[in-house]
């Protein structure tokens, strides 16, 4: 059900005509060719057909979504938990996951109806005396404000987690010890993998990078 409407919008989108800025006039100079300045009035009317096009573009985002969040919703208890642990399994069972060292995951929050993280954090953080060695750096997000910015701190178990306001599980900004967190962007050492929630996703891959998201 999800598939087909995402499908059906995500059709809409790619047929959507975007805008294209009229080419510049060009004159000859000689053997030369050379760009003339483009004229305001051409620049006017670019602007108004890129505005109207990202208007409508956003208009049928905001429909996507709103289409798909009802496809969600409409999902029983039983086929989310089958589809979360398809995902994760795929995740568990992928080169990328096992070869990652470092990682930024986002903790799972069922009341947003997120893909359940829950078994891809347990497999960064083991609890088993012994399997230290399997353990992965792993940075999850703390809300900073009222505008929603955010921070990636590392955590060691999942008892770092607090409720927030939300009653959204995050890191609290010490440790155990009383020591600050330690924050992504202050790491030495670079990321290899981090894995975001969306709500949708059009999989068109340009050179390896995701073409558009909602």
């Amino acid at each position: 059900m999800i598939k087909n409407t995402v499908a059906t919008l995500m059709v809409r989108l790619h047929h959507l005509p975007l805008p294209r800025a009229a080419p510049a006039p060009t004159y000859r100079c000689g053997r030369h060719l050379a760009l003339a300045p483009p004229l305001p009035r051409l620049r006017a009317s670019a602007a108004v057909m890129s505005t109207a096009a990202e208007q409508t573009i956003a208009d049928q985002k905001r429909t996507l979504r709103a289409e798909v969040r009802r496809a969600l919703k409409a999902l029983s208890a039983d086929q989310r938990a089958s589809e979360d642990l398809a995902i994760q399994t795929t995740i568990l069972d992928s080169s990328w996951f096992k070869a990652s060292k470092r990682l930024c995951a986002y903790i799972s929050c069922q009341q947003l109806r997120e893909v359940d993280t829950s078994k891809i954090l347990a497999e960064c953080l083991p609890s088993n005396p012994g399997q230290e060695e399997l353990a992965k750096d792993l940075y999850v997000p703390r809300v900073e404000d009222k505008n929603r910015n955010m921070r990636m701190l590392k955590i060691t178990t999942m008892d770092d987690l607090v409720k927030n306001s939300m009653n959204i599980l995050e890191p609290s900004p010490v440790d155990a010890t009383g020591n600050n967190r330690e924050d992504v962007l202050s790491s030495l050492s670079p990321v290899d993998l981090f894995l975001l929630p969306e709500l949708v996703e059009d999989w068109g891959v340009v050179e390896g990078t995701m073409t558009h998201s909602c």
